[in-house]
């Protein structure tokens, strides 16, 4: 969380588009909406029109009526005049009612576009993207769009229309008059071009900036338990401020931008009707125009102040939209590498054969003095296999594994199933072979049986048979605390589960692969943050669904091991030596070594637990604290906790006693 805001940001770059251009990109998103558009434009028009055409009836009422003394003709002038504001207050309506909904169906359009890519983009986009830039994209974007295409553009059309037609009217009364307000107009045009560049990169900062203050909340959300666990709520706070005050200071920025043009349109037609005015007084002195028509000039006028005074905010919203534009486009241009082949291939009899031949991997942002993270590795895994994948952290077994279901492609080699290079499949084809189940268990704000069966898109979620995978995964899994959750398996569990412990979240997340009835299973260490006990469990049962699946298990403790057939073991990216567990331990040096180095880390992730366990109990307290008083307690605590524990060692912290206070948290 320390990190500079910019420095996580993902590379934007200036459109080389004008803003017509950029916001024509909208124009497949918008087509269908485009009649209802113009037919809103056609009545805000013809309102504009409307209201011009009053002026004509009353410089005849004045010239006419008032100036005769006859009062006979004043009623029809003042009821064509009612009439005309009737119509007017119609064709307003009309362009509200025609404009409203097809700017929601809009949005509704482009946001599913951009919730698709987002799903279909690969993990290393979503590795270089912060969350909260991807949110203010689909919410304030997306809505700042949706107002302009039911606002902004059916105004500024209309408006520029109505200014170019009311200036006609204008010469059309007197063209001295009317020379003079023209006049007094150009400097807002060119003030307005000078705007747009300043205004562009005004804009575009604060809405950056916008996304970064929503990832910082989501961050601060997301991990308000370790927060208050280690007593940093005001380490969270100052950052958040100091990002927030940035956002304040662009947003100071924008408001002067706009300030400078409003200064404009607000002083200068002021400045034009009083020589208007003067010259009109003189014209009408010398008999050049008539009192009616000075009025009717002036009245025209006053009804072109308003579309006058209107092009500074339409002209914001404008170039606000076109960063929106651009920001939105970011996404759905950026290139996806993962993507299904022309012609694809299909595996007809799925055997559940894994193999990996020559692999290399580097990832995209690697420099070039960095060798591959996975340098040439060959294993093959035969059908109903259990392979445990051993080494020190940072050797490339997580990364191996991500390869199998194309979360990352290879950058050489191929990974092959049952003799089918991946890249050959249909990715839904080749995750409905190969299920994964991550040490970092993520479960979604849903149910659990919603969560438990995502993988299995075939079933009714409650049909007898989803009932009864899903009671299998949740045995196999070890799971059966499910039950004693408040609506039992119908409990919602919360964003990312989170009501849960880490232990439950993998139990369950480990049920949901093997919900899913693959041929191939592949598990990055699902184990970690269950109690001996409970692995024990878990192990037995995972014993039976392994005897006829192929499975890839990254091991990050001894007692895993102990459920694999065999053993690769691997060193800097490659494959040293595979064999079984005993083969290997009495032959390899740096085997031994590795699995004395996983008891080793196994024993201070333990104390680990138990310290966060202890601080995240007095975290309620944390706000009436000081930092360093937090971090007393908990080495207090820790202390005494590890005394305890030295009499009970096999004390289990994941049980079913524990379920109702972790839902009820």
């Amino acid at each position: 969380m320390s990190r500079n805001a910019n420095d996580q940001r993902p590379p934007s770059h200036k459109s080389d588009l004008n803003t017509a251009q950029a916001l024509w990109r909208m124009y497949p998103y918008v087509k269908s909406a485009v009649p209802r558009i113009v037919l809103g434009m056609v009545a805000a028009l013809i309102a504009g029109v409307v209201a011009l055409g009053i002026p004509l009836i009353l410089e005849r009422l004045v010239d006419g009526p008032l100036s005769t003394g006859d009062s006979a003709e004043i009623w029809p002038a003042v009821l064509l005049v009612l009439a005309l504001g009737v119509v007017e207050a119609v064709m307003i309506a009309l362009r509200r009612w025609f404009v409203l909904t097809p700017g929601t169906h809009v949005e509704a359009k482009m946001r599913n576009a951009l919730y698709a890519k987002l799903q279909d983009l690969p993990v290393s986009f979503h590795d270089r993207w912060q969350s909260g830039q991807l949110l203010s994209r689909a919410v304030s974007d997306l809505g700042l769009i949706r107002r302009w295409l039911s606002f902004g553009i059916v105004l500024l059309v209309v408006n520029t229309v109505t200014i170019l037609i009311g200036a006609a009217v204008l010469f059309y009364w007197n063209w001295l008059l009317g020379l003079i307000f023209l006049v007094m107009a150009v400097p807002i045009w060119i003030y307005g071009f000078v705007f747009e560049k300043k205004y562009s990169e005004i804009a575009r900062r604060s809405q950056d900036q916008a996304g970064d203050l929503a990832t910082a909340v989501e961050e601060s959300v997301h991990g308000i338990r370790v927060l208050k666990a280690f007593g940093r709520g005001r380490y969270a706070l100052k950052n958040f401020e100091a990002q927030a005050e940035d956002l304040r200071g662009t947003e100071i920025a924008k408001a002067k931008a706009i300030a400078g043009i409003w200064l404009w349109l607000l002083l200068l037609p002021d400045v034009a009707f009083a020589l208007c005015l003067l010259g009109g007084i003189w014209l009408a002195s010398t008999d050049q125009i008539t009192v009616g028509q000075l009025f009717a000039f002036f009245a025209t006028a006053t009804v072109l102040r308003f579309p006058i005074e209107s092009i500074g905010f339409l002209l914001s919203m404008t170039f606000d939209t076109r960063t929106a534009t651009d920001r939105f486009f970011e996404v759905m241009d950026s290139p996806n590498a993962i993507t299904d082949p022309e012609h694809p291939l299909t595996v007809a009899e799925p055997r559940g054969e894994l193999r990996f031949d020559n692999v290399h991997f580097r990832y995209q942002d690697s420099p070039e003095r960095f060798g591959d993270l996975i340098d040439g590795v060959d294993l093959t895994i035969t059908p109903g296999e259990t392979m445990a994948l051993v080494g020190l952290t940072g050797c490339g077994k997580s990364t191996l594994t991500a390869l199998t279901t194309r979360l990352y492609d290879v950058t050489g080699g191929a990974v092959r199933v049952d003799g089918v290079d991946v890249r050959d499949l249909t990715r839904e084809e080749l995750r409905t072979h190969i299920a994964m189940a991550f040490e970092d268990a993520t479960l979604f704000s849903a149910t659990v049986r919603e969560n438990v069966l995502l993988g299995r898109a075939d079933l009714d979620p409650r049909s007898p048979e989803a009932d009864r995978v899903l009671a299998e995964a949740l045995d196999i899994a070890q799971a059966a605390f499910v039950h004693n959750l408040p609506d039992g398996v119908d409990t919602t569990v919360g964003e990312e589960g989170l009501s849960l412990s880490g232990g439950q979240r993998q139990r369950l997340a480990l049920a949901r692969a093997v919900a899913a009835s693959p041929s191939i299973l592949v598990l990055d260490d699902p184990l970690s943050a269950l109690d001996v006990d409970t692995e024990a469990l878990v192990e037995a049962a995972l014993r039976r669904v392994l005897s006829s699946t192929t499975a890839l298990i990254v091991a990050h403790r001894p007692s895993t091991v102990t459920l694999a057939d065999r053993v690769a073991l691997m060193q800097e990216g490659r494959i040293v030596a595979v064999g079984t567990h005993s083969e290997l331990l009495a032959t390899n040096e740096h085997y031994r070594f590795v699995i004395s180095s996983l008891e080793d880390e196994e024993k201070r992730e333990a104390a680990e637990r138990r310290r966060v366990g202890v601080a995240e109990s007095n975290a309620d307290a944390e706000d009436t604290r000081t930092e360093g008083d937090a971090e007393r307690d908990i080495q207090i605590t820790e202390a005494v906790r590890q005394g305890l524990d030295d009499t009970h060692p096999d004390r289990d912290r994941d049980d079913k006693s524990n379920t109702g206070m972790e839902v009820n948290r």
